[in-house]
């Protein structure tokens, strides 16, 4: 709950200051890839695009990389944001729509849950940011759409059914938005052992 009204102030202080979101955000992203065809760190234009529109109304404290150069933002309270592993389209672009937050240092989850993907609903939790698209099939972002970061409601059809089903069924993606439709908190049949 901290980290959404967080980042969602930022987005609004963003639009203060450069206009509606639809007309600033970007949905790719580009690395340059050095002379041994490797992905050189700090060279993203979304590392530079959320640096701009979003980690400038944050505290943003570091910025580690991955091997394809996709950054990891780390908050002074030792929460960090990262581009979903499944955003990542080659090893040179990937979409800055799916984002993962860290509820602790990633490296402890990380090494707890062994991936990224394991480590959903336990210790990363999945949000989406999608104020424009320009994909054809615009009614599965229907609920993200003109809004700020967002749990991930990929192709919701609004109920909570929907949402209780995917998390609890092996889309643990889904369990960020099942913990805000329970207020934050984890709810008393929540899936998983959520760890800090």
């Amino acid at each position: 709950m901290k980290f959404y009204s967080a980042i969602n102030q930022a987005v609004q202080r963003a639009e203060a200051d450069y206009g509606d979101k639809k007309y600033w955000y970007n949905d790719s992203n580009s690395v340059n890839i050095d002379s041994e065809g490797k992905p050189v760190n700090g060279s993203s234009t979304g590392e530079k695009w959320f640096n701009k529109y979003i980690g400038s109304y944050m505290t943003v404290i570091k910025v580690e990389y991955d091997e394809n150069a996709r950054p990891t933002f780390f908050f002074k309270d030792g929460t960090a944001l990262k581009l979903m592993a499944g955003s990542m389209q080659t090893s040179q672009d990937f979409a800055l729509r799916d984002w993962t937050f860290y509820t602790s240092y990633p490296s402890k989850c990380l090494k707890k849950y062994g991936s990224e993907e394991n480590a959903r609903g336990k210790c990363a939790f999945a949000f989406m940011y999608i104020p424009e698209t320009t994909d054809p099939n615009r009614n599965q972002y229907r609920y993200l759409l003109g809004k700020g970061f967002e749990p991930y409601k990929f192709n919701w059809d609004g109920s909570k059914e929907f949402i209780d089903s995917r998390c609890k069924n092996g889309l643990p993606e889904y369990c960020t938005a099942l913990i805000q439709m329970n207020n934050w908190k984890i709810p008393d049949d929540y899936p998983y052992k959520v760890s800090y």
